[in-house]
Order: C-alpha cells, then structure tokens, then sequence
C-alpha cells in the first residue's frame, strides 16, 4: 500500500481559532501563577536572605513579560494580524531570555564569591516543588497548540515556561541540599547551566528560530527533516 502525505497549507482557519483561543488560556493561566509565583519567591527570599529565591522570583516577573507579549500577540482577532506581530513578540521573548541568564549568570557568580549564606525556607520549598509540578503542562501544552499553529512566538514561550521548570527543579535541589547537608554552592553551579540554555533560546528567538507557519496539514507521513515544529531547514520564520 501506498502511503499518502497530505499537501494542505496547515490548519483550516477555524482550527487556527480554537488554537488562538487556546493559546490565550494558556498564557492567561501562566501570567496569573507567575505573579504569584514571583510574590511568594521574592518575600521567601528576602525573610532567608536567599539570592537564589530572589532570582527565581525575578525570573517568575521575566516570564510574566514573556507572556504578555505573546498575549498581545493573540489578543488581535485576525490571523493576519497576529502574523504580523510575531516578529515583534519575538524580539521581547528573545530579550527576556537574555535578561534572565545575566541575572542568573551574576547572581550564581555572587553566590559562589561568598557574598552571605542563606537561610533554610520551607516556603521557598514549597513554591519550587508546585512549579516543577505545574510548569511542565503549562509549557507541553502551549508548546502543542503553537506547533500545530505555527507560531514561533507561541514555541518560543513555551520554552520560557520549560526553562522555568528547569529553574524550579534546581531551585528545589538547591534549597534542599543547602538544608540538609549544606552545600550551599550546588544551587548557583547548576544556575550558571540554566543560564547558558536561556543564552542560547534567547539568540535562537531572536533570529527566528523555532516554528514557521505549518508545511503541510497532518497525515500518515511527516517530513523526517527539520526542527522540532517539522519545518524544513532554511525557513526563517524572522522575515
């Protein structure tokens, strides 16, 4: 039997709707647990005198911006319109990744200088175990509706959302082992390797690099080729 690929244009303008719709919700969803996330781990921070919580927090306001370009972004109702503002909402997720890796970047070499030793928080605890439990589907589930869609903007936030969970996960090993055993450097070593990752989503975002517009519409076959939205090499989704 001979297999088929289908040759469509992508998803059909009201399959593009729900998506869009769905998006929205998303980041809606993300925004709100970020602000709160970001008030939590800040106050955390402070009453430990832990830098590390206190750059989770900002990192929590980082993603927050993240998020509200993409809301933007998804707030016009118009497809057309919402490709037009795809470049400019790269530009703002490409800058909050660059952001967050010099604050983790600085603030990991201040740790390992010795600037002050922090405290133990279980609340800083707390709100690192619900973000490695949540962050996750935030991030799978945007990340398939902007791939389905073809928004680079869509992908691009969601790895934001991904790089926190990351952020979450060595947070919490951080705060635990600094409880424990007192390691107080694990924290800040693993942060230096976060923050290479949001230095190069950071360039990738801002070069376009990510997810174009669909190839073609699902079928039996997808192209073996190209990145992880299935387009081709060569598609720059920044022009």
């Amino acid at each position: 039997m001979t297999a088929e690929i289908s040759i469509g244009t992508g998803p059909s303008p009201a399959r593009r709707e729900v998506l869009a719709k769905r998006i929205r919700l998303l980041v809606a969803a993300t925004i709100t647990y970020n602000v709160i996330e970001a008030v939590v781990a800040i106050t955390a921070g402070k009453l430990a005198s832990s830098t590390a919580l206190i750059g989770f927090g900002l990192d929590s306001v980082i993603e927050v911006s993240s998020a509200a370009a993409v809301a933007w972004q998804f707030s016009a109702r118009e497809h057309a319109v919402r490709e037009a503002r795809e470049k400019a909402t790269l530009r703002i997720i490409a800058v909050s990744f660059l952001v967050l890796a010099a604050y983790v970047t600085v603030d990991s070499v201040r740790a390992l200088t010795g600037t002050g030793e922090a405290e133990r928080s279980v609340l800083g605890i707390v709100i690192a175990a619900l973000s490695l439990a949540i962050m996750p589907f935030l991030s799978a589930a945007q990340r398939k509706a902007g791939r389905e869609l073809g928004s680079a903007s869509a992908v691009a936030d969601s790895k934001q959302t991904l790089l926190c969970t990351y952020l979450s996960a060595v947070l919490l090993i951080g705060l635990v082992l600094n409880a424990t055993l007192g390691w107080s450097w694990a924290d800040p070593v693993a942060a230096l390797v976060i923050a290479a990752i949001a230095l190069k989503e950071g360039r990738d975002a801002w070069q376009g690099k990510g997810c174009c517009a669909p190839l073609a519409a699902t079928g039996p076959l997808s192209a073996p080729e190209g990145d992880a939205c299935g387009r081709r090499s060569g598609c720059d989704c920044s022009k």
